[in-house]
């Protein structure tokens, strides 16, 4: 299944959505979500320990002035990749 966070991490239970995920689930950060994706934060931290496939939108990390605090372990992917991503899974929800 693709979750996709389109809101802050401070705005959502981030530990009630990992108890959902399975392993072969992957995640796309987007809009505020990339928020969760700072290098070093609690909530990349969280993320990067689960076994999720982690991506995030370049547009929105970049629109957000976040580049440069990014984390290395989340793949930044762009619009493209994006609709490669719901083609691949049949199954999405949104958080």
């Amino acid at each position: 299944m693709l979750y996709t966070i389109s809101r802050s991490p401070y705005a959502f239970d981030l530990l009630a959505f990992l108890r959902i995920v399975q392993p072969s689930d992957e995640l796309l950060l987007l809009s505020d979500g990339v928020i969760a994706g700072l290098n070093g934060s609690l909530f990349e931290n969280m993320l990067s320990a689960s076994s999720l496939v982690l991506y995030a939108l370049e547009n929105d990390i970049i629109a957000r002035g976040l580049f440069d605090y990014f984390s290395n372990n989340i793949a930044i992917i762009s619009y493209n990749d994006f609709i490669r991503l719901t083609e691949k899974h049949i199954q999405h929800m949104a958080w």
